[in-house]
Formats: C-alpha cells, sequence, structure tokens
C-alpha cells in the first residue's frame, strides 16, 4: 500500500515502533521496491528496544552484545538455538526480542535452557518491559531466575556475560577500565 500510495505522488511514511532496520519495516520496504522506477526510499533511524531497554536498566551493553529475536516465525528454531549457544560461548551479552507470545509462551524458558548450558546460573540478567509506554517496568535477576520469568512480546530480555553485575541496582557490563588502570589501550 505505502509502495503504491508514493507511486500515487502521495508523499508517504510507513511507521514502525522501535527502530525501522533492526527487526522492522525497513528491509522489508526495501525489499518491496527493489526494481520500482521512480520510488526513493529514506530511512530514519529509530531507537531500537536493545539499546532503549539497555539505558533504562544500567549498561548491559557496555562492551560486545549480540541481538537475538526468539520469534520462529521466519526463522528456524533450530538457527536460535545455534545463535543463542555460540553468543553465549563467545562471551557476548545477548539482548533478546519477541521472548513469549501467546502462540510461544514457553520460548523464554526454552532459551535459558540452552544458555543454562554455556552459562552460570547466577549470570546477571534483566528484562525492560512497555520501554516508553504505561506500565514500563525494569528488574534484574539471574538466568536461574530469569528461566520462570513471565515474558511477553513487549518485553527486552538481557543476558549477561560472566563479567555483568549489578552495581547500585543497575545491570552494567563493564568494558574493564579498571583491570587497565584506567587507561584507553586504544588511543
Amino acid at each position: 500500500m505505502a509502495i503504491e500510495a508514493a507511486l500515487s505522488g502521495r508523499r508517504t511514511a510507513l511507521i514502525c515502533s522501535g527502530d525501522a532496520g533492526v527487526y522492522g519495516m525497513a528491509s522489508l520496504a526495501l525489499e518491496m521496491s527493489q526494481g520500482v522506477s521512480g520510488l526513493e526510499v529514506g530511512i530514519v533511524p529509530g531507537v531500537t528496544a536493545a539499546l532503549s531497554g539497555a539505558a533504562l536498566l544500567g549498561a548491559p551493553l557496555g562492551h560486545d552484545f549480540a541481538v537475538i529475536s526468539l520469534s520462529d516465525a521466519l526463522t528456524p528454531w533450530e538457527k536460535i538455538e545455534k545463535r543463542l549457544r555460540l553468543s553465549a560461548q563467545a562471551g557476548l551479552c545477548i539482548a533478546l526480542y519477541n521472548p513469549a507470545s501467546r502462540k510461544r509462551p514457553d520460548y523464554l524458558t526454552k532459551a535459558c535452557d540452552i544458555l543454562l548450558k554455556c552459562l552460570p546460573p547466577e549470570t546477571a540478567c534483566g528484562v525492560a518491559a512497555n520501554i516508553g509506554r504505561e506500565n514500563q517496568r525494569v528488574e534484574t535477576f539471574t538466568l536461574g531466575q530469569l528461566r520462570s520469568y513471565p515474558a511477553d512480546m513487549f518485553t527486552t530480555v538481557f543476558v549477561g556475560t560472566d563479567t555483568t553485575r549489578v552495581l547500585d541496582g543497575r545491570l552494567v557490563t563493564p568494558r574493564g577500565y579498571r583491570e587497565n588502570g584506567g587507561e584507553n589501550r586504544d588511543e
């Protein structure tokens, strides 16, 4: 519809929540408009739930991280499982999108079971729910506790690394500055 409206000469916007380029509509718009002459597609970035949720929790993405959707609507579960396992083995903090739905109520539990094979149950984790909406909330707990968290499609889940800690109530994955005497070795 958006492409048809644009081709008819109307100024058109296709709007989605979060960032259009992260599990949003940008890739679909670019795919659907491929080869359509006379159509210019511009993409305006937004703030994805991984970034806004991380800011609410503290700084869980302070080092390398992965973003993984638990929805198997477009990605086979076997591929999701492999991504979870490899991200945990690589020591990446993980932001999980679409952790549960009516059709997939146990996917967060399944994901935690996979992660618990690579990470200790006391790994620091957190959730940000209803980010920027009414009833926004954040909570921190361990990976073992996360397994039974009642997540939904408005929840973004953060699984820490072996260095992630809860500091003064905030979820933090340190960059390692303290260990390096406060120096940035890249400068």
